[in-house]
């Protein structure tokens, strides 16, 4: 993930894991901007550290549509230069606020993929997500998804479950499917206190988390939506049912290809371990492909199959969940070894309850 505009953003979502990564370089907090030299450098490596045809640039933040958008056509045409043969393309997380003609006629015509993060409807949204002066965000949001859908570009939606809207499963898929999503992902918001260590008030419990996924899927399912509006967990999860590989690194057996570059060319293991233990090295003193072949990056990757408590190792759904994110495993489990996931009884819900449904889907797609 390129964070071009570091950890700056204009919203300030209570839930926020990101925000506080701006005191990691204080003299730049307000002002973070990739320069033009660390961009180059970025794509150029980038590209020469693919082993496949395909090389697909995720821009992230903060909020990366902070910067101009000359600043991305620059990137365009840097990756035309250093392209040497591959498929390039790119996608954009963005909070939506700030789209406007011109960002959404750029995105079309360069064929740009978008994820809008938006938590539901509006009451739902605007809970947590606020402007950083304290105001509603979901208009602003729903404006900038219009003008996404009048340009024809192809938008997904990025949702937070928390511990307001996972109560709501069949209203939340409900709104999604009244807007036009047909690409939805959602990812619990699973947070401590890092002074008091208690959970944050956001967070989602382990039994919110198994409800909500079970309701949305029910949904889902009663909609006869399959093949028609795409959830990410339901295709990972039928993808590890068949024993393919999963779209999503939370459900994969080891982790460590989804690294965090910062706008300095700071490179760190993963977009959720941007701390100084877990830095890596900067673009413009090693190349990127070396960076990602640290043997403790190697090891951090490793560790996510390596340190699974023995609840985990005996578990029916090991194959299915593969401990789930290592940021999640807080508690101890029935054994006594640390390293059970927070969110360890919801997925259990949630593969236990559409377990025939995937050996359905299985069965029709004769795999």
């Amino acid at each position: 993930m390129l964070k071009p505009a570091g950890a700056r953003c204009n919203l300030a979502c209570r839930y926020c894991y990101y925000l506080d990564r701006k005191e990691l370089y204080p003299d730049a907090a307000n002002k973070a901007q990739m320069d033009f030299s660390v961009l180059e450098t970025a794509i150029r490596q980038y590209i020469e550290a693919q082993p496949t045809h395909e090389v697909v640039f995720v821009w992230h933040g903060g909020e990366p549509t902070l910067l101009p958008l000359g600043f991305y056509r620059k990137a365009m045409r840097l990756e035309q230069q250093y392209a040497q043969g591959h498929l390039v393309s790119n996608c954009l997380q963005t909070n939506g606020t700030l789209l406007t003609d011109d960002w959404c006629r750029f995105l079309h015509d360069e064929e740009w993929l978008v994820g809008v993060s938006i938590d539901g409807p509006e009451p739902l949204h605007d809970a947590f997500r606020r402007m950083r002066g304290g105001g509603p965000t979901f208009r602003q949001v729903m404006s900038g998804i219009e003008k996404l859908q009048r340009f024809g570009v192809q938008w997904n939606a990025m949702s937070v479950v928390n511990s307001l809207n996972a109560g709501q499963p069949e209203a939340f898929y409900s709104f999604f499917k009244s807007i036009g999503c047909q690409y939805l992902q959602f990812t619990p918001i699973v947070e401590r206190n890092p002074h008091t260590l208690q959970m944050t008030p956001e967070s989602v419990s382990a039994l919110q988390w198994g409800g909500f996924c079970n309701g949305v899927f029910d949904a889902w399912w009663e909609a006869d939506d399959v093949g028609q509006v795409f959830v990410q967990l339901f295709d990972a999860t039928l993808a590890n049912w068949v024993g393919e590989v999963p779209g999503v690194c939370t459900l994969g057996r080891q982790c460590g290809h989804a690294l965090a570059m910062e706008w300095n060319g700071e490179v760190y293991s993963c977009d959720h371990f941007v701390s100084a233990a877990y830095r890596l090295g900067n673009i413009r003193e090693q190349h990127l492909a070396d960076l990602i072949e640290l043997p403790r990056q190697r090891a951090f990757g490793q560790q996510k199959e390596t340190s699974l408590p023995r609840q985990c190792r005996e578990c029916r759904w090991l194959q299915l969940c593969r401990g789930e994110c290592p940021k999640n495993r807080l508690l101890t489990d029935a054994c006594g070894e640390p390293g059970l996931n927070w969110l360890c009884e919801g997925y259990r819900m949630f593969f236990e309850h559409t377990a025939p449904y995937m050996q359905q889907l299985k069965n029709e797609l004769n795999l």
